[in-house]
């Protein structure tokens, strides 16, 4: 176990890959940031105002990321790897709802052992690729706290730098670990079998999943067995589409921690991440900053 040991108490410890993101738009431009589901999450989920932690899986080499999270030096935790995951995205639309994804280099698995020794509401798994996490982590988390996984980072292969698809080989055994799931409508398709986003969230629930939420470039959804909600995406431009499902995540979570209702979260991470589209880079602000546009964007709600 880590030897640091806090008694503060985070609403969210992200736990996962950072990312050098080269970024390659429709026109051949080419952009060089610090990316992954832990560095947008993270932010997020504290402009949805959560007090979150960051253990995050990178080469001590690669110092200058550190300084990108913006984070209090008390709440994160350089996980030493041998490489920092190198992704390139290659975006082929305006839009850039059409990429292909290369992965140039993967950084370690991450251990129980190797986590803080801190108090947490939620652990999201905010991994990227299949081999992030050994099922280990699992039952070691569940002991601990609420769990959070998005599934890409059990369905997204890299096969000699090129990411490859794969349905989720401990899906029946793992799931039931989860408090929150999250995934994209592809993905679901992939775990589920269905098309119709409703029906995957539902066999995802009776899988084991607590609370499933699925986004899809109009809307996302959430269910919890009992309740569905769905809320339109309401963004005016999507140059800032990189890190979609990362900011929905980490606000839903945000505000799911800090005790909202399924629908109010849900609302406040749509109106979230239709914010965080409008300008490249991750979610910035705060909670009230969210509020105005909702109350802009969102008037009916």
């Amino acid at each position: 176990m880590n030897a640091y040991s806090d008694p503060v108490r985070r609403d969210i410890l992200f736990i996962g890959p950072a990312t050098r993101d080269v970024n390659i738009d429709y026109t051949g431009a080419e952009d060089h940031n610090v990316g992954g589901a832990v560095y947008f999450g993270q932010f997020a989920a504290r402009t949805a105002g959560a007090r979150v932690a960051a253990a995050v899986k990178m080469s001590p080499d690669d110092s200058d990321i550190v300084s990108a999270y913006r984070l209090p030096e008390e709440d994160f935790f350089l996980l030493p790897s041998d490489h920092t995951t190198l992704m390139q995205n290659t975006y082929f639309t305006p839009d850039r709802e059409q990429r292909k994804a290369r992965c140039l280099a993967q950084s370690d698995a991450i251990f129980p052992a190797q986590l803080p020794n801190i108090p947490w509401k939620i652990a999201n798994l905010s991994g990227l690729l299949y081999g992030d996490y050994p099922d280990e982590l699992f039952p070691y988390l569940k002991e601990r706290g609420k769990i959070a996984a998005d599934a890409q980072a059990f369905l997204r292969h890299n096969e000699d730098g090129i990411l490859v698809f794969h349905d989720w080989g401990q899906k029946h055994a793992l799931l039931p670990y989860l408090d929150f799931l999250k995934t994209d409508a592809a993905e679901a398709k992939i775990l589920t079998g269905s098309d119709d986003r409703r029906e995957a969230a539902r066999i995802l629930h009776e899988w084991g999943a607590e609370e499933v939420v699925i986004s899809h470039h109009s809307e996302i959804l959430a269910y919890d067995g009992s309740t569905f909600s769905a809320v339109p995406l309401r963004a005016r431009n999507l140059s800032g589409r990189t890190g979609r499902g990362d900011t929905i995540f980490g606000t839903y979570l945000a505000r799911r921690a800090l005790g909202d209702s399924l629908e109010a979260a849900l609302l406040f991470a749509a109106g979230a991440v239709s914010l965080k589209m409008e300008t490249p880079g991750p979610l910035r602000g705060d909670e009230e900053t969210v509020r105005r546009y909702l109350r802009l964007r969102y008037p009916e709600w």
